[in-house]
């Protein structure tokens, strides 16, 4: 993306868009019109872990958005720069119904934790959109991600969700998201994703059972 090119799609959005409160049209993460809107983060430094008190139970945490941290976007006009706000998860994650899965690629089949059954908690935290869950190490899709994340072969994660409520900046260059939709959305473990900036972490519960070892070590191994 060249100053150039965000100057001339600026230029034609300023002409076109009726009002700065419009949502970007045809939103993208690449240039290729048929690109996914989404947004990435990087995975930090994943770790298993032992859960305290429940073993055999992995712990994953890690961020699926970061906020207020520009990231680079495309709408029918062009590259743009796009900013979530940082109470923009507020509304969305006070919902009493909240349903949103963790998901492996976005792949709604590839479920390992879910608000809705309480293995998933979503919160913001200082950094973003803040995902801790609870999985099951003896589930297939746990076991082929845990030895990824450990070798640090996918650092990335992505969420799904509907833009509420939004800006265009004065010069038309930037739009900032003020209220997002992530209720029968998802959070994803990526490859990649549109936003490289958040971390997570996979670990084990806490304990010394033959079993929780040989559960992690099954992870690790990949099956």
């Amino acid at each position: 993306m060249t100053t150039r090119d965000v100057a001339a799609a600026a230029a034609e959005r300023a002409q076109h868009v009726r009002q700065r409160a419009d949502r970007p049209s045809q939103r993208r993460s690449a240039e290729p019109a048929g690109s996914r809107a989404v947004v990435r983060a990087v995975l930090g430094n994943p770790q298993l872990r032992a859960a305290a008190g429940d073993a055999g139970v992995l712990e994953f945490t890690g961020h699926a958005s970061v906020t207020e941290r520009g990231y680079e976007m495309w709408d029918w006009y062009g590259p743009y720069t796009e900013v979530i706000s940082a109470d923009a998860f507020t509304q969305t994650l006070g919902r009493s119904d909240l349903d949103v899965p963790l998901v492996l690629g976005h792949d709604q089949l590839r479920r390992i934790a879910r608000t809705t059954n309480g293995t998933l908690d979503l919160s913001v935290d200082d950094t973003g959109l803040l995902v801790a869950a609870r999985l099951d190490p003896a589930d297939v899709d746990v076991a082929y991600i845990a030895p990824k994340l450990a070798a640090k072969l996918v650092d990335e994660m992505s969420f799904a969700f509907r833009i509420e409520s939004g800006t265009w900046s004065p010069d038309w260059t930037q739009f900032r998201i003020d209220q997002v939709d992530i209720h029968r959305g998802d959070v994803a473990i990526v490859g990649y994703g549109a936003n490289p900036a958040t971390d997570a972490s996979l670990r084990q519960a806490r304990g010394s059972d033959r079993r929780a070892r040989a559960l992690l070590e099954l992870a690790i191994a990949g099956g």
